[in-house]
């Protein structure tokens, strides 16, 4: 199994702050750090920390060689990343004294993608293979229903949430990983069981990983719940435990662990990440987890 993940690529610039800004506010940040990110660099980063050969596809722009550099050093597989005119996709990140964030967006060069270059990544991926998503680049819709035409298994994180969503066929994805807001907006349901009860019932055949943050995480597929706690940590820096969390599981689906050993194993590397600064920066080697989780 080839792994494709075909997302974004961004700077993060990240403002540190006593609270989050409100309107017609002037603060002050105590520091500033820019940082390679993107919930798509993060997740390859993820999965190649991991121990899983990952090629990621999606477009830098002018100021794109830090981004390029990061993939490289991260072991992610450039070969499919192209460079386009303008500017890179970035962030504006704020992270109060609680490690909480918010997160302003600019799309960039991840808005470039064409159908031309769609097919060309595609070409050399087939039936069996796995295809990871976000909702960080343009024409998703046509990327789901190509993938879906060759057979590759496709993992769908649908963040951020938006309108662009709805031209995809959902009933192509083979399993969705998402936090309670996204499921929220996927469903109208606010409770976690009624969330996991309307995807089973929209979409019986994909499986679902629910991430509830403090409250942990919750996996279902045809057959099976499953539930995961977290393990507390001091919190620094929550920008990347998702994505950190979506890689290092992805991983143990890849190296055919059980889906219990695998939750486990993307909490221990969530937890990791938000004890530290920034996205990529953040997420842990696999060797210091797997330390991690014997020492429990």
């Amino acid at each position: 199994m080839r792994v494709l993940n075909f997302g974004s690529l961004n700077l993060d610039y990240v403002y540190s702050v006593d609270h989050m800004v409100t309107p017609g506010e002037t603060l002050a940040s105590y520091s500033m750090n820019t940082f390679c990110g993107g919930k798509g660099l993060n997740q390859s980063i993820a999965l190649a920390k991991a121990g899983v050969e990952v090629f990621h596809a999606g477009l830098i722009g002018e100021e794109g060689d830090l981004l390029l550099d990061t993939c490289k050093k991260g072991g992610v597989q450039v070969d499919y990343i192209r460079r386009v005119p303008g500017k890179s996709g970035h962030t504006i990140i704020q992270v109060d004294r609680n490690g909480q964030n918010c997160i302003l967006l600019y799309g960039g060069a991840n808005q470039s993608v064409t159908k031309e270059y769609v097919d060309e990544v595609l070409a050399h991926f087939e039936k069996g293979d796995l295809l990871l998503l976000q909702n960080e680049v343009n024409l998703l819709d046509y990327v789901i229903d190509r993938a879906y035409e060759k057979g590759m298994m496709i993992v769908l994180n649908p963040s951020p949430y938006n309108e662009k969503l709805e031209a995809c066929d959902f009933g192509k994805i083979s399993m969705f990983l998402l936090n309670e807001i996204e499921g929220a907006q996927v469903t109208g349901e606010e409770e976690p069981e009624k969330i996991l009860e309307i995807l089973k019932a929209k979409y019986p055949h994909a499986k679902v990983v629910l991430t509830l943050g403090k409250d942990g995480s919750i996996y279902q597929d045809q057959g099976k719940i499953c539930r995961q706690g977290i393990y507390p940590v001091k919190t620094v820096d929550t920008t990347a435990a998702g994505d950190t969390f979506t890689g290092y599981f992805l991983s143990s689906i890849i190296r055919g662990m059980s889906v219990e050993a695998g939750l486990r194993l993307a909490a221990k590397a969530s937890s990791i990440a938000v004890s530290r600064k920034g996205a990529a920066p953040s997420i842990p080697e696999r060797e210091e987890v797997e330390q991690a989780l014997k020492g429990d």
